[in-house]
């Protein structure tokens, strides 16, 4: 299973590499700084919007079909047809609800439109990850990173074609980004249609509802969880952009900090991905490799998590700079409170797949309705003096808080060891971050070579493991 993880991690993430950041830096910053902060905020605002209620679409299903499929793989058949059926009803409820608080909370025509757009295109987003979690409960990891990547590299070519060569001879509108999107996600769509039909053969359409009940049943808790961590993970844009007196241009400042914060989450939601059906399989199967597995995903995330984390935090005009060319000092400072955020949400990326994989939904989603009292207080607390920064830092806090409960619960309630020379090697690893901040003579290349002993750093602390590594990938599967 380690073998499996680590081989499938390296070659997502390689995937990712060479597509997403291009994705979001040369395509998604460049629209951002043609069109403004202002339209880009009110944009950025109705994503998070979109966002926030799109669970009504799923209610835990793609998660359900995960762990159920790695454990029933059998099933997969005769589930497809009936839930897709039924998801259609589901979207009829999320877009109704969408639109009615899009309404209540005071956005116009204009603003309504384009968040009819995005609520289609959260239709489409919901069921490629539908699709995605029969690859990943199937353990088919190479064509889960495929379909992973794929509408950011039709997105590159599309977009980055309008962009670059100004074909259109107009001002770029953020409508055509939008519907660049749709373009992209629709393709997507039918192309893992396509592989997964190939896979299990053509399904029947059909809707039952006493099975879709059965299913609500089941994955319910799923949807509850994910529906809250949405709520205190999505709220920020939304309160900063109703709340504040210039708030579509501090969404916009928000929503240059939060950009890497994103792109950097997605590379953590690909342990999450594959750790899902691994640890649900292993709770099954063979519940005593369970703490080597935790233990060598933890220490990779959050190691490199926190190298992350710390080169950003202390060279943040810098980095902002290469990406955008307004505002970036107006956003250095949200920007720093998101990247240390960062590493609370790896620490909950490991330790809340864990618990998922295990069914300790209670826990989760009661954990997760603190954390919205949490992040909503804070946001309301701070967000009319302080803006972009103040969500900012009510995100550290939120993400902060609810991972370390996250951590002793499942070392706790797992029975798991919790070895305190793992805690000493975070802590000297960290220890040595800050002190090549303050002991590197200040110059041009001061983030280079922080990154560099930083990296050597990850292996002198033995949060990447040579010689495990070497074994895992040298064993036979």
């Amino acid at each position: 299973m380690q073998k499996k993880f680590f081989s499938n991690l390296l070659l997502i993430i390689l995937l990712n590499l060479l597509v997403k950041p291009y994705a979001i830096f040369a395509i998604d910053a460049t629209v951002q700084n043609r069109v403004g902060a202002e339209n880009y905020g009110m944009y950025f605002s109705l994503l998070n919007l979109s966002f926030l209620f799109n669970i009504l679409m799923d209610l835990g299903i793609n998660n359900f079909t995960t762990k159920h499929v790695a454990q029933y793989p059998k099933v997969i058949s005769s589930y497809v047809g009936k839930l897709f059926s039924f998801r259609l009803i589901l979207f009829a409820i999320y877009a109704l609800v969408t639109i009615t608080i899009g309404v209540a909370i005071g956005h116009d025509s204009e603003e309504l439109y384009l968040l009819l757009i995005l609520i289609f295109n959260q239709w489409l987003v919901t069921f490629i990850a539908y699709f995605r979690s029969h690859f990943g409960g199937l353990h088919l990891f190479k064509t889960d990173a495929f379909i992973s990547v794929l509408d950011r590299i039709l997105l590159i070519f599309i977009c980055g074609f309008v962009l670059f060569t100004n074909v259109t001879g107009k001002h770029f509108e953020i409508e055509w980004f939008i519907w660049m999107q749709t373009v992209c996600y629709l393709i997507t769509l039918i192309t893992a249609f396509i592989l997964l039909t190939r896979k299990i053969g053509i399904p029947k359409f059909t809707f039952h509802w006493a099975f879709s009940i059965a299913i609500l049943r089941k994955s319910y808790p799923y949807a509850l969880l994910i529906l809250l961590m949405m709520i205190y993970t999505r709220t920020d844009s939304v309160m900063i952009e109703r709340i504040h007196p210039n708030g579509k241009y501090e969404a916009g400042v928000y929503a240059q900090g939060f950009r890497l914060l994103d792109a950097l989450f997605m590379f953590g939601m690909i342990f999450a991905n594959l750790l899902l059906p691994i640890f649900s399989r292993m709770f099954k199967q063979n519940k005593t490799a369970i703490p080597e597995m935790l233990v060598s995903s933890r220490n990779l995330l959050v190691g490199g998590s926190i190298l992350i984390a710390a080169v950003c935090f202390f060279n943040p005009d810098f980095i902002l700079s290469l990406i955008y060319k307004n505002d970036v000092s107006a956003s250095s400072q949200s920007f720093q409170w998101l990247m240390l955020s960062f590493i609370g949400m790896c620490l909950s990326l490991i330790y809340g797949t864990l618990l998922t994989a295990k069914g300790d939904m209670r826990f989760l989603n009661q954990l997760s309705i603190v954390g919205i009292v949490v992040n909503i207080a804070f946001n309301a607390l701070l967000i009319p003096e302080y803006g972009a920064a103040g969500s900012a830092f009510a995100t550290l806090v939120t993400q902060g808080f609810t991972a370390l409960i996250q951590l002793f619960y499942a070392h706790s309630k797992l029975e798991i060891p919790f070895h305190f020379t793992q805690t000493l090697r975070f802590i000297g690893f960290s220890a040595l971050l800050l002190a090549l901040y303050f002991f590197i003579p200040e110059n041009e290349y001061n983030i280079y070579l922080q990154l560099m002993a930083g990296t050597i750093g990850l292996f002198v602390f033995r949060l990447i493991d040579v010689k495990e590594l070497k074994k895992q990938f040298s064993t036979e599967m």
